[in-house]
């Protein structure tokens, strides 16, 4: 298999899985979550997901 086509699907596939785990996470954190509590339940996911890509 040719190296660059290789790199291109794997890097496709990491941003579709981080993409799922995104939603799954929000979903589930939001799922009984009062609604006054619901921005800071996203921002703590938000946080979480910077924190796995490496981002500040």
């Amino acid at each position: 298999m040719d190296p660059i086509l290789a790199g291109i699907i794997t890097t496709l596939a990491v941003i579709l899985i981080i993409a799922i785990v995104t939603i799954v996470v929000a979903r589930s954190a939001l799922t009984d979550t009062d609604s006054e509590h619901r921005a800071a339940v996203l921002s703590a996911v938000a946080e979480i997901l910077r924190a796995v890509r490496g981002k500040k």
